[in-house]
């Protein structure tokens, strides 16, 4: 625990100057509202004896208590800007941080994860260690300084009895400790059943349709529930701990209080020379200063809840933030010129050693042909397209493009010589303009409408509200075809040398799909280009066909030597035109 804090304030170094800041006002406004108990003893001295009240110095004191009350409150409304401000600071650093690392984490991690979980641990995880932060540092530092202010006067007024306040002090540390430990555990089960609840409402919302059509609303309320009543659990148990807190330091600065007035009655009554002599109004003094010397404790103890939320979710984030990431390869050659040329050359791989995937996997492509790639599902077919573009890295064997080693060079000047249109749609929220021009940000307005009518987009997008300056996203209402336009769209405009389609065509109409297909026709010439396709009529013209099944290669050549030898890429072929 003490190391994730630690770890968390480390990001508060670059803004010392709020934490320098933040302990001078903390001084200041906490050292004269310690002065006020004093003016009070003063002025109860004042009135002590009956028909004996010195008036004129009761009104001086009376005016200084306002203005001291003013200006250590202004200097505590400083404090809290200050450590507000370092807060703040912070957090956006550390919030930067795990969205830049979630950037360079390996694909495999981001596959493994829910996408509710990972952005609960960027959002509610963050927001959870920002308020503890607030909460801890107001209380931190007008805390210590109230408590060495306080001894401090207390001393002066009389040792003997602030003596028996600090030995007294532990109890209140040790309830405390005993507790926070009891509850540190179970913040950390419920930040964990957080994310777990997030993550299930972020599946279900983002994919109502599915959730409808297959009638899994009863089942998916059933897990909901299943998480809901653990989380309400474990946030109980949690909560009862927390909350015990409080009370029982409470108790402890209660019997404190007690026997700092018990002691004090002895010197007002005349037991000097076991106490020591004491007026009635250093009396009120010393209670007033017991109290505010044991009152910080309460107040910690009473964000205690928060803080322990707030390391549980720090704890979540480092998790994040430790994560190994994909090695720098800037130091590595940069692919300038690409042939289109591609080997893979006895490469293995699989996603879990446990179960094995491709094996033997061996090609040789040529510049500019025209690769189909087809099989039933499973079989690897968008896994060599992960490789290809080292979203993962092969287990064992070799990748060469244009005679060089896909390890040797840069994953940024790789995946530049591809562009690629996947199955799955995707759009962000900003102009159509801008969302074609997502790989060619310098592209210049003429581009993107030559790009857009090349794929037969340019209609749809003109009969849009402001045509290309239409401001679109994932909920705007376009069909999926039309954003599936705008994703081809994309590829056209940068005028890749090598093109991937992994089912590019298959969210667009049977008419638009043939327009398509000639688009792409022109776009394939002089281009290596790999086509992933479900529907086996729309690669007849590939060069070479590869039929895989179970990580290998089973068959290969083109559409009319694959359908002679009557394998298993005629049986599929077939299949798909059976009556």
């Amino acid at each position: 625990m003490l190391k994730t804090l630690k770890r968390v304030f480390s990001y508060a170094r670059p803004y010392l100057k709020f934490f320098f800041l933040t302990v001078i006002f903390a001084g200041l406004g906490v050292a004269l509202s310690l002065s006020v108990p004093v003016f009070i003893g003063e002025a109860v001295d004042c009135c002590v004896g009956k028909g004996n009240v010195d008036f004129d110095k009761l009104l001086k004191i009376i005016i200084t208590l306002a203005v001291i009350v003013i200006a250590s409150t202004f200097f505590q409304w400083l404090m809290s800007l200050c450590t507000n401000k370092l807060a703040f600071l912070t957090i956006r650093d550390l919030r930067a941080d795990i969205f830049n690392k979630l950037e360079r984490v390996p694909l495999k991690y981001i596959d493994g994860h829910t996408k509710g979980e990972l952005t609960s641990r960027v959002i509610n995880d963050i927001e959870i260690i920002s308020d503890g932060l607030l909460q801890g540092f107001t209380q931190f530092f007008s805390g210590i300084v109230t408590i060495i202010g306080t001894l401090i006067f207390m001393m002066t007024i009389n040792v003997k009895i602030a003596i028996v306040v600090v030995i007294l002090t532990p109890l209140s540390f040790v309830a405390a400790s005993r507790i926070t430990k009891a509850s540190h555990d179970s913040y950390m089960k419920q930040s964990k059943l957080r994310g777990d609840m997030v993550g299930l409402a972020e599946e279900m919302a983002g994919n109502q349709k599915i959730v409808k059509a297959f009638v899994y609303d009863e089942r998916a309320e059933k897990r909901f529930d299943e998480i809901n009543t653990a989380y309400g659990k474990i946030g109980a148990k949690a909560t009862f701990f927390s909350s015990m807190t409080n009370p029982t330091t409470r108790f402890v600065n209660g019997l404190i209080y007690a026997a700092v007035g018990m002691l004090g009655a002895l010197g007002v009554i005349g037991y000097s020379s076991i106490i020591g002599y004491m007026s009635v109004g250093k009396l009120s003094s010393f209670l007033a200063y017991a109290n505010q010397y044991t009152k910080p404790f309460n107040e910690i103890s009473g964000v205690i809840a928060e803080l322990q939320n707030a390391i549980a979710s720090a704890q979540r984030v480092f998790d994040v933030l430790d994560e190994k990431e994909v090695p720098n390869d800037s130091n590595k050659e940069k692919l300038t010129s690409c042939d289109g040329s591609l080997e893979f050359n006895d490469v293995f791989f699989s996603y879990t050693p446990d179960r094995k995937l491709i094996e033997n996997f061996t090609l040789d492509v040529k510049s500019g042909q025209r690769i189909a790639i087809v099989g039933p599902t499973g079989c690897g077919k968008s896994t060599i397209i992960n490789l290809l573009l080292r979203f993962y890295d092969i287990n064992s064997g070799n990748i060469m493009i244009s005679g060089k080693n896909i390890n040797d060079i840069t994953r940024d000047s790789l995946r530049s010589c591809f562009g690629m249109v996947l199955q799955e749609t995707w759009v962000f929220t900003g102009t159509v303009a801008e969302n074609i021009a997502y790989g060619a940000p310098d592209a210049t307005r003429e581009q993107i409408i030559e790009a857009a009518k090349a794929v037969y987009a340019h209609g749809f997008i003109k009969r849009l509200p402001q045509g290309y300056d239409t401001v679109i996203s994932e909920d705007s209402g376009l069909s999926q075809g039309q954003k599936q336009l705008i994703c081809i769209a994309r590829i056209m405009l940068m005028d890749p040398p090598m093109l991937i389609l992994d089912e590019a065509t298959s969210s667009i109409d049977l008419r638009t799909e043939q327009r398509i297909q000639k688009a792409f026709q022109k776009l394939m010439e002089g281009r290596t280009s790999f086509v992933i396709a479900h529907r086996l009529s729309t690669i007849k013209s590939s060069d070479v066909i590869l039929v895989m099944k179970q990580g290998n290669i089973i068959e290969q050549g083109s559409h009319s030597e694959l359908m002679k030898n009557g394998g298993f890429y005629a049986e599929l072929y077939n299949s798909q035109f059976a009556s």
